[in-house]
């Protein structure tokens, strides 16, 4: 299992088959990916440490430790870390492919749009 480094924390790969993918991901504070959706796939996050702010099409929630949310294919979504602590949360990718290359993405502070 390696860490993956990305400009806003970074990413461990703990299961890779060809039915699902699970990460860890860790945000750091003040941080959060780019706001995205996959044609392929549809994502389960489990927070296991920290608070989150999640956009999913537009509409944010707050969450924190033990919260589920549940990412439907073709949604638009993006998690940031309000928190002082890191963010940890477990994703759960279900669909026909978990590749890298299925995000699209709408905006991204780190210019990768």
């Amino acid at each position: 299992m390696k860490e993956v480094i990305k400009p806003w924390g970074s990413y461990t790969n703990l299961l890779d088959e060809e039915y699902t993918k699970v990460k860890k991901i860790v945000i750091n504070p003040g941080e959060s990916p780019s706001y995205q959706y996959h044609f392929k796939r549809n994502e389960v996050w489990i927070i296991v440490k920290g608070e989150a702010e999640v956009k999913i099409d537009d509409i944010v929630m707050q969450h924190k430790v033990g919260d589920i949310i549940k990412i439907p294919v073709e949604a638009a979504h993006q998690v940031s870390n309000i928190g002082k602590d890191e963010l940890v949360f477990v994703e759960v990718q279900l669909g026909e492919y978990f590749g890298e290359d299925d995000i699209v993405r709408l905006e991204d502070k780190y210019g990768r749009v």
